[in-house]
């Protein structure tokens, strides 16, 4: 007698290998509590209906002939008609009833999870499609996720909608895109207590870096409330890049951060109902959503998801994950993890680099960059995703933010542009998908971008992304990985800017051969040492306040040691383990006058080339507080970030005497020749 299936399972029954059974999202909770709860990985505890369920819906009152019906013929790239086929199968869907045994089971689950969690059972509803979260498809958001369900009646009726969320338009049209039978997909429902992050934080990280591919980085997003304000882009969050292979060694590499605006958060409804918006207050937006411990806890059960994922794949296996911090206990949780669908998938053996040539003005907005492409055409502001047939193909598409509503549109643009979202909302995952240009979190694009206007967006400056008025000549370059031949001799790479590392790295190289300090100075940093030594006791009040503005509450002198030391971190982590010259400071003193503050430490010169710089300002009494804090950064990143490939290379230096004099104060300051394998260069010029 065949054993019948049965309709909910605890996750605690649920393996990865039952996608067909529980979908892509449940198959992966119930991975992570059974395998991951028993290595520190604090996973949520929950149930979830089987594809059983929902093939029984669909056995009600005819409900999947009339599906079936409605679906034949249909051409989902008449959005017309798309829209009207998913209105009336969701209405189909909401109108039949849950089999008694259906729901009966589900009711059933949900007082043993309750008895079994031992708190009031405020619960997560999330979809998960029998096709969901397979390696070559993203279907990021094509099914609902309803959050802080309370009760039975509202458990049962959130069921009902998820079930029915299988049948929106961009679901529909994704099915046909990939080549899925839509009655060969079929939905399933986890269901989970609600970790409070609305109290707290929540966010998404990634187990590579999401905009080179780079395998060696876990990038955290994270801001305050709910996690949906960061995956629909309705948030710009803060963000932290954590290196690897040092993490794994017990070091603390946290190699780079950004603090995000973190406009609004998602937090409980009134009445118990749902979730509602509201804004952030601007202390809390000043201040990052996660400690530094916190943000390497989160990494390390990254590595460690991604280890055990990959060594059920038989092959490197990067991750997408989810997490929340409960604010009523101040714990951490991983809510859900999956594939990582876009680098995973790639098999290129080319480089393909984008450049402007032709000259242009000042951006009209900037944003984040998401990818390294170029994209060009007619500007159109849209805001509301309903108006898509105004939308002609190969626009610039300019919005406050997307979510799964707005894919129709996405496949059209040319380039997408959006006020709010970081690297990991839904407006980001989908332009990668889709390998268009993106720029996210502008702020106000929807303000500065006119509908009808000629502009081109530039992803292809670095981290910042630009967008500029008028279609500008650029230059598109693929080169082929095996066709380079190595010469015999090391060829080892410049390299200032930080945000290009990562890329930089894949080319082919054995090294680097000199990493300077003055770009992360200058773009990262933008105050002379000296003004921070001695702030606020300085002679220009203005100077003061701009310090103010730029360091925030953190410590003056710790700001430009994090700083330096994360751009420096960044550099080294890309190059890993092959060796990194870090050449300290270099400015003339023309320069150094410059940063803010400047004006007050550097001499006026007549030749600043032959002047107060390199080696003998080091140890000068006017500057050398200023060189403990580049050495204080070089010794973090070696020490603390386990970075141990960095080397350091002088630049100008006149005499023997002061080599001499400048690695004696080195070793004072904490980078000792030949301590842990520290070595020291004089630069010849």
């Amino acid at each position: 007698m065949q054993k019948s299936i049965p309709l909910v399972l605890d996750l605690s029954e649920v393996s990865a290998d039952d996608v067909l059974l529980v979908g892509g999202k449940c198959a992966s909770l119930g991975e992570l509590f059974r395998a991951l709860r028993p290595r520190g990985v604090r996973a949520v505890d929950g149930f979830a209906t089987t594809s059983e369920a929902y093939r029984l819906l669909l056995e009600t009152d005819g409900l999947g002939t009339r599906l079936r019906e409605l679906m034949s013929g249909l051409d989902h790239n008449d959005l017309k008609a798309l829209n009207t086929a998913g209105r009336e199968a969701r209405a189909l869907m909401l109108d039949t009833p849950l089999p008694a045994e259906v729901n009966d089971a589900i009711l059933e689950a949900y007082r043993r999870l309750c008895d079994r969690t031992h708190r009031s059972c405020e619960v997560a509803v999330r979809s998960s499609a029998t096709a969901e979260d397979l390696p070559d498809a993203s279907f990021a958001g094509q099914q609902d996720t309803i959050l802080n369900v309370r009760g039975e009646d509202r458990l049962i009726e959130s069921c009902h909608r998820c079930f029915a969320s299988l049948w929106t338009d961009r679901a529909i049209s994704y099915r046909a895109e990939r080549g899925f039978d839509h009655f060969d997909v079929a939905l399933a429902i986890g269901v989970q207590p609600m970790v409070r992050s609305d109290l707290a934080c929540s966010g998404v990280m990634f187990t590579l870096d999401t905009e080179s591919g780079f395998r060696d980085a876990v990038v955290i997003n994270g801001s305050w409330g709910l996690g949906e304000a960061i995956v629909a882009g309705k948030a710009t969050p803060d963000e932290w890049v954590v290196f690897k292979p040092t993490l794994k060694m017990g070091a603390r590499p946290i190699v780079s951060r950004r603090l995000g605006s973190k406009e609004i958060k998602m937090i409980y409804g009134l009445d118990d109902k749902g979730t509602r918006e509201v804004a952030v207050v601007e202390a809390q937006r000043q201040r990052f959503s996660l400690s530094d411990y916190e943000v390497l806890q989160l990494a390390q059960w990254a590595c460690l998801i991604e280890e055990h994922y990959s060594g059920r794949a038989g092959r490197a296996q990067p991750m997408d994950i989810e997490w929340a911090k409960d604010g009523r206990t101040g714990e951490l949780f991983i809510l859900q993890a999956r594939p990582e669908t876009v680098h995973a998938m790639r098999r290129e053996n080319y480089i393909e680099s984008y450049k402007l040539t032709g000259e242009h003005g000042e951006p009209l907005a900037t944003g984040m960059a998401v990818g390294e492409k170029i994209g060009q055409g007619r500007v159109h502001v849209l805001l509301d995703p309903d108006k898509l047939t105004e939308f002609a193909e190969g626009d610039v598409l300019v919005t406050s933010m997307t979510d799964p509503a707005w894919e129709p549109i996405m496949k059209r643009a040319a380039a997408i542009v959006t006020d709010r979202g970081g690297r990991t909302c839904h407006s980001a995952i989908i332009s990668r998908e889709l390998g268009l240009p993106c720029i996210v979190g502008t702020g106000n694009a929807t303000e500065r971008l006119t509908t009808g206007i000629e502009a081109t967006v530039s992803c292809a400056d670095g981290a910042q992304g630009n967008v500029y008025e008028g279609r500008i000549e650029y230059a598109v370059e693929r080169r082929t990985m095996e066709a380079e031949a190595r010469p015999r001799t090391q060829v080892m790479m410049n390299v200032g800017d930080p945000d290009h590392a990562f890329a930089l790295a894949s080319l082919p190289n054995d090294g680097v051969g000199l990493a300077r300090l003055e770009f992360i100075i200058n773009n990262h940093i933008g105050i002379h040492p000296m003004a921070l030594v001695r702030y606020p006791n300085l002679k220009r009040p203005e100077d003061v306040k701009l310090i103010a503005s730029r360091i925030n509450e953190e410590d003056p002198r710790e700001f430009f040691v994090r700083c330096l030391s994360e751009g420096v971190g960044r550099i080294a982590a890309a190059f890993y383990p092959k060796p990194v010259i870090v050449r300290m400071s270099d400015f003339k003193s023309n320069e150094y006058a410059r940063l803010i503050g400047g004006q007050e430490f550097e001499p006026e010169e007549e030749n600043p080339m032959l002047g107060f710089r390199g080696a003998s300002r080091y140890y000068d009494e006017r500057y050398q507080e200023g060189f403990r804090l580049e050495c204080e950064a070089l010794a973090r990143v070696r020490e603390e970030m386990g970075l141990i490939n960095v080397k350091a290379m002088i630049p100008f230096c006149r005499t023997v005497e002061e080599a001499e004099r400048v690695v004696a104060l080195m070793g004072e300051f904490g980078c000792k020749q030949g301590e842990n394998e520290l070595e020291i260069y004089a630069m010849c010029e």
